[in-house]
């Protein structure tokens, strides 16, 4: 009988040893970022004396993992004017001040209504910049905007475009831009190249979640 007692106290220990360890391998996960950013400047100098306009002025530099401004190589993407960069592939060329590329980030322009994407697409197929060609191409109604053309001029985010980044650090996020004007009010020239716009952002490396 004390024998039969002293195996049962030996297969409670065991079962009780195993779930602690089980424990103490899981690894916790952080809760998916949501951040609305508002009147980030994207400015550049126009010289339009020369032929074509020569486009000065640096990138603004963005972090989705820190959710700021940066000025070092620790970006995912880069706004000046309309353009948009990331920091994976190869330098475009033929702009000035373009930032080396100097991580693995890529991007991929999902067509859908913002909250509806939860996760990354697995036909996703992510682009980076690259001799020649952006990843997020330019253009009126080939990216993320249209162009109205004379007289208004006017810059308008394209409906239902959502882009989908894959970090410099592997993470996940989503972007939505909102508007191109300060205070979403391009009724003056100066308030042209200020960027607003939703995101979320997978702290969780590999993890595809982005609702």
């Amino acid at each position: 009988m004390k024998q039969i007692k002293l195996i049962l106290v030996l297969l409670v220990v065991g079962v009780l040893t195993t779930s602690c360890n089980d424990e103490d391998n899981t690894i916790p996960t952080a809760p998916v970022a949501s951040k609305t950013i508002t009147n980030l400047a994207a400015l550049q100098d126009t010289d339009f004396t020369q032929n074509p306009p020569a486009i000065t002025g640096d990138f603004t530099k963005f972090s989705f993992k820190t959710g700021t401004i940066v000025t070092d190589e620790s970006w995912d993407i880069a706004f000046r004017g309309t353009t948009i960069l990331v920091n994976g592939g190869a330098k475009v060329g033929g702009l000035t001040n373009e930032p080396e590329r100097t991580g693995n980030a890529a991007l991929y322009v999902h067509s859908g209504i913002f909250s509806d994407v939860t996760t990354v697409p697995e036909d996703a197929s992510f682009a980076q910049d690259a001799s020649g060609s952006y990843a997020l191409p330019t253009g009126s109604d080939n990216g993320w905007y249209n162009y109205a053309g004379p007289p208004t001029h006017l810059i308008s985010p394209l409906a239902g475009k959502v882009i989908i980044v894959k970090t410099i650090d592997g993470n996940y996020a989503k972007l939505e831009i909102l508007s191109y004007y300060k205070d979403n009010d391009p009724s003056k020239a100066d308030n042209a190249r200020y960027y607003s716009f939703n995101y979320t952002y997978n702290p969780n490396v590999g993890d595809k979640s982005i609702q």
